[in-house]
């Protein structure tokens, strides 16, 4: 084999007219190695730089390369290993052939078209325009999805010199090697071989196939021969089944032990081919009751899904890079990959059976299965099953993948563009799954689902594969986190017999946004801000309903990795899904990240969480510490603050008062003999100025005098609510909703939430006289004659029978109500009590009185 990594000349766009000719000039174009893409996608920032590039085109590859003469019969093959996203490929001007699918290993028989000896010109033109009506991709999946499809030779090229008889290489990229195990015991083994052969040549080849097995110390354990008469110009399966006495188990992160199969194609006892790939003995099985089982015992999987992108590569990855996401992966304790939404590359495959990494890959059959909602075309049909097959070859011999996932959200457009009429990809899914199963009866399919029951009358997607996975964001675009344990259990008892498991769930979190309680206010999903620690919270209660519920087959977080959307403006980055656990660039690892370690790993974790909040608006905390030990200590400025208990690996010290400036905060613990300690430096202001709460906003705001409101926190009841609903601004259809505006504000953003209902502040404060200052806007005009509430101050009234909007001579204005107190035990408490309708504020002002 002879890479084809270097020398490459590479141009995006212009005439394409005589680019595939031996006597153009590509000397202006940019020389570029393998892996290349174009595209730069996502940045953590709020505008692009000049580094991004999200676009989509053509973009042309040139190469000369130096053929060695090759023996009398033999065949030269020209293999990529992935192109984005439709490949067209010549060789000295002549059109070899065309691959359309951006992820799986293509191969072209080169053979008739090379001059051996000289320099022979490639030529590469890959295709990565937007998926549309009348686009070259208009029958290509994905036709959609929230991740951005990259362009160009994203992996690596090769040639192939084989003898005119071989393994067969022309078998949808795949390695004409093909092996399982239909009956394992712990006496033995059986291994079933199949080996595809082709002859290029005329006349019957006199071979013979030679099979080995052979352990992880290189000894073979088994063998098999059989002499095969391999006709002219033709192709012949050679099934072989050998006995594997006493197998040792591939049995995941436990002992992901791997054997070897080496098939030769020998000509009278010289090899004329050879084909080496691993082999994993093992059993596997999905119950709807009881989850998943490997080898006969019960493993709970818990992971999460990974997209292949690298901030400054994009989809041009390396070996390396592969092995450091699954690394950092199997530091979190994850047992289990979803590898979405589409073929990975080989490396990643072959690090996760090595690793012992159980494996849902993917079909990227994504989002819509046509542009107008009608049913899919055949050409595109034809294209899913194509690429899927070659998914199912390319992999077949993987023993960490389990599931082949025949689709992702396939009705999901009709949802977003609130459409009254279902999507239709049932069909497309029916044949993909079919396929599947005659590909491959030996594994499970799946499904993951977006949307069943959100439109009457859409079709029920989750029983057409063996799996379904629901992804669902509870607590993020819809909902609380606690609904999923509600939801999990319909589903279970509407589907009694089927497998299920949480394919996706998550939220946004910003590495520079933070709040001092989740529970503040509503999150803008679609758009700014998305504090860290609100990410923290949807998952630990996302994953206490999926713990308390054993009859999941599998649980996936989405995602891994921050990854690049062009679709997406929100938190602190740009053209970036923040979901993820670790940063795009791999350097920083979110607070959640330890939350699933102090859960999954065995390894001893102790960690402050909230550490990025460095500047802190209040003088006093929660400290939040995720922990496997069972309880931990806590020191502040050197002065001890006591023990916590960790119940579900969570240790909390409630009302931490912090000095003013700098604070050295330190936990200790001891697991297992070892001891643990993590520290983290807060600086915090001074108490004796009092403070401000931004009341229902998750975040806070600093007014143009400079004074700084905290986000909303120290609330017992009522709801943070918001001014203009958020919305997902030019992304989603529909009317234009009037937008509400305050009059009579210094500060607007003072008024931009609010909390309302029936609740309390417990303020802790430093004994002494304070003067609060109430900020008050009446936002619905339906309610400004009606609403009427009372506050209290620790056992004062100190506001009676009071109507915003009559204080403020109307709906939309401010007002400002302020009383003295006086605060004994280190708390103020202000009661807000509904009288003729919800009590409200919109944000609290303690100063010293």
């Amino acid at each position: 084999m002879q890479t084809l990594a270097s020398g490459w000349h590479f141009r995006f766009g212009g005439d394409a007219a005589g680019v595939t000719g031996n006597t153009y000039d590509d000397r202006a174009w940019n020389e570029v190695s393998l892996p290349h893409t174009w595209n730069r996608v996502g940045e953590y920032g709020l505008t692009p730089s000049p580094a991004m590039n999200n676009a989509h085109g053509i973009g042309w590859y040139r190469l000369h390369v130096d053929v060695p003469k090759v023996a009398p019969g033999h065949h030269l093959f020209l293999q990529f290993d992935a192109v984005g996203n439709v490949a067209d490929v010549w060789v000295n001007g002549e059109h070899v052939g065309q691959h359309r699918g951006a992820f799986s290993r293509f191969r072209f028989d080169i053979t008739r078209f090379v001059k051996p000896g000289v320099s022979n010109l490639i030529v590469v033109k890959a295709d990565n325009s937007k998926p549309d009506i009348g686009a070259s991709t208009e029958n290509v999946i994905p036709l959609g999805g929230d991740f951005f499809v990259n362009g160009g030779i994203y992996r690596q090229a090769s040639l192939i010199d084989t003898d005119s008889a071989q393994i067969d290489l022309l078998d949808h990229g795949g390695p004409g090697v093909y092996v399982s195990t239909p009956n394992v015991t712990a006496d033995e083994a059986k291994v079933s071989v199949l080996t595809k052969l082709r002859n290029f040549a005329p006349s019957q080849r006199d071979l013979s196939v030679v099979t080995t097995i052979r352990d992880d110390a290189k000894h073979a354990v088994a063998t098999d021969s059989t002499s095969v008469k391999l006709g002219g110009a033709s192709m012949q399966d050679v099934p072989r089944m050998l006995t594997l006495a006493h197998p040792r188990l591939w049995n995941g992160l436990k002992d992901p032990y791997l054997y070897t199969v080496t098939v030769e194609l020998r000509d009278h006892g010289n090899v004329i081919d050879r084909v080496e790939q691993p082999l994993g003995v093992r059993t596997f099985h999905f119950d709807a009751n009881t989850g998943f089982s490997l080898n006969g015992q019960t493993l709970p999987l818990h992971g999460a899904s990974r997209h292949q992108d690298r901030l400054g590569k994009g989809w041009a990855i390396s070996p390396q890079d592969h092995a450091e996401d699954l690394a950092i992966m199997a530091e979190m304790g994850v047992n289990t990959i979803r590898g979405a939404h589409y073929q990975h590359a080989q490396e990643w495959y072959d690090d996760a059976d090595k690793a012992g990494m159980v494996m849902w890959a993917e079909v990227p059959f994504v989002h819509q299965s046509s542009f107008t909602n009608s049913a899919p075309k055949q050409a595109l049909i034809d294209n899913g099953k194509e690429q899927l097959t070659e998914l199912i070859r390319q992999n077949y011999n993987h023993p960490s993948i389990v599931v082949w996932s025949i689709g992702n959200e396939t009705d999901i457009r009709p949802v977003q563009l609130k459409l009254k009429v279902p999507a239709q990809s049932l069909t497309m899914l029916k044949v993909l799954n079919t396929l599947a199963k005659q590909e491959d009866p030996s594994r499970a399919t799946g499904y993951a689902d977006c949307c069943e029951d959100a439109i009457p009358g859409q079709p029920v997607l989750s029983n057409v594969a063996d799996l379904t996975g629901y992804n669902r964001y509870f607590g993020w675009y819809y909902g609380k986190p606690e609904d999923l344990g509600t939801f999990l259990d319909t589903m279970h008892a509407r589907y009694p017999s089927m497998p299920i498991g949480v394919s996706e769930y998550g939220a946004g979190g910003g590495l520079t946004q933070h709040t001092d309680n989740p529970l503040g206010g509503p999150v803008n999903v679609f758009g700014r801000p998305h504090p860290e620690e609100y990410e923290s919270w949807v998952h630990e209660q996302s994953w206490k309903a999926m713990a308390a519920r054993p009859y999941l087959s599998g649980v996936w977080i989405w995602n891994m990795f921050d990854f690049p959307s062009d679709l997406r403006e929100e938190g602190d980055a740009i053209y970036l899904n923040d979901k993820g656990l670790v940063s795009f660039d791999r350097k920083v690892k979110k607070d959640v990240f330890y939350f699933y370690k102090a859960q999954w790993s065995n390894e001893p974790t102790l960690y402050i969480t909230s550490r990025r909040y460095v500047d802190r608006a209040y003088p006093v905390t929660d400290v939040r510490v995720y922990s496997n030990a069972e309880r931990a200590t806590l020191s502040v400025n050197g002065q001890a603050r006591g023990e916590a208990l960790c119940p579900e690996h969570i240790c909390v010290w409630q009302n931490v008062a912090l000095k003013a400036g700098d604070n050295q905060v330190i936990v200790n613990a001891s697991i297992q003999g070892h001891a643990l300690s993590d520290s983290v430096t807060w600086h915090a202001p001074d108490a004796a100025n009092g403070v401000r709460i931004k009341a229902g906003s998750l975040t806070g705001v600093t007014t143009a005098d400079g004074q700084r409101f905290g986000s909303d926190t120290f609330f017992v009841g009522g709801e943070g609510k918001v001014l203009n609903p958020f919305r997902r601004g030019a992304q989603e259809e529909g009317p234009d909703v009037a937008v509400k505006t305050i009059t009579g504000a210094k500060e607007s953003a003072l008024y931009a939430a609010y909390r309302e209902g029936r609740f309390q502040y417990r303020v802790p404060m430093p004994n002494g006289r304070w003067l609060v200052t109430l900020h008050f806007a009446e936002p619905d005009a339906s309610l400004a004659a009606t609403r009427t509430f009372s506050v209290k101050a620790g056992d004062a009234d100190v506001l009676a029978h009071f109507n915003p909007a009559s204080a403020a001579g109307g709906a939309l204005k401010t007002v400002t109500r302020q009383f003295p107190v006086v605060v004994k035990n280190g708390m103020l408490v202000l009661d807000f009590v509904p009288e003729g309708g919800p009590a409200l504020v919109s944000a609290i002002v303690v100063t010293p009185g």
